[in-house]
């Protein structure tokens, strides 16, 4: 891999970064998985509290690509159809007529996802994971990157429905925000305080951009001997007392490419084991059931998996940074 391939991947990312920082106060982690995720094409969940900047999040890294883009807004009474779009019998040409859902866009943004049922909630299951809809029994290919940016409240029950398990296990990872720093507060107070930046923010990387990046971190090496770190972790949270049902194949390779990401996005045409430590909760905590025990006690997917980290032995530098030529 030429090293100028992997400039242009943190080229693109530093783009996006600071774009989204004209709106965000903060955040920088939560930002770098962001990217990460876009550059995987995979999903993500964002979970935390009222009032934190999910939204706003979302919208910015949306609107700092040159990508088309989605809002669903997910209400008790949204229908499927609603999502994937429906065919309308047209008079004049005497035949159906398909008419695109929101979802037909590259970035979705599917706000407070768990105020809808489970019926519509199973719209995006093939979206997400094969990248295509059927509607009327014709398939149709998704635009390339396709991200869906979905949000939700945990701590509100009332009106609500739990993701199912199948849904959660299809988004690469789930983040929490948290609230900002004092110093970041009160930068936020100013910001927002005569207009709202995000009203302004303009493109600064094209879907062509993103793809070509995504291409990159695909060839990003990982060594045999990082390979059985991930396997390791993963399949230790299938024998662990504290959990019922641990992480599936999809979390092997959901860690596997974001660790290819953040490599890249780092400056790195390899990937090292502190890219797999630090993706390990946001790509594997949804991906398992504690068992009732464990959650008697208190234990947190957290605290499990950072008692794995703990007993599974870091490979050895060998020869991380060569290409695997």
């Amino acid at each position: 891999m030429e090293l100028a391939e992997i400039k242009n991947v943190q080229r693109v990312a530093a783009a996006v970064r600071a774009n989204v920082a004209r709106v965000i106060v903060g955040k920088e982690d939560v930002v770098e998985l962001l990217l990460v995720a876009l550059f995987c094409e995979g999903h993500i969940l964002i979970e935390d509290v009222p009032g934190i900047g999910k939204t706003t999040l979302a919208k910015s890294l949306a609107r700092s690509l040159g990508c088309s883009f989605q809002r669903i807004q997910f209400t008790p009474d949204l229908l499927p159809s609603d999502i994937t779009g429906v065919s309308i019998y047209d008079q004049k040409a005497g035949e159906f007529v398909y008419r695109p859902g929101p979802v037909m866009a590259q970035i979705v943004l599917a706000d407070e996802i768990n105020r809808a049922g489970p019926r519509t909630q199973s719209a995006l299951l093939e979206a997400m994971e094969e990248r295509q809809v059927t509607v009327d029994g014709v398939t149709r290919p998704l635009p390339r990157p396709f991200l869906v940016l979905a949000t939700q409240n945990p701590i509100e029950l009332e009106g609500t429905f739990p993701l199912p398990e199948a849904q959660v296990d299809r988004f690469l990872m789930r983040l929490s925000i948290g609230y900002p720093e004092r110093e970041e507060e009160r930068t936020i107070l100013r910001r927002f305080r005569v207009d709202d930046p995000l009203a302004h923010l303009q493109p600064v990387v094209s879907a062509e951009d993103v793809r070509q990046a995504s291409a990159v971190c695909r060839q990003v090496y990982v060594h045999p001997a990082i390979e059985d770190y991930i396997l390791d972790l993963v399949r230790a949270t299938r024998a662990q007392a504290a959990i019922t049902l641990g992480a599936s194949p999809r979390g092997s390779l959901a860690l596997h490419r974001a660790s290819q990401a953040l490599a890249a996005i780092r400056g790195r045409s390899y990937v090292i084991p502190d890219d797999v430590k630090r993706l390990l909760e946001p790509t594997l905590a949804h991906r398992f059931i504690l068992s009732s025990d464990a959650r008697l006690r208190g234990r947190s997917a957290a605290a499990v998996l950072a008692e794995i980290v703990e007993r599974i032995a870091v490979p050895v530098e060998e020869v991380w940074n060569t290409t695997g030529a």
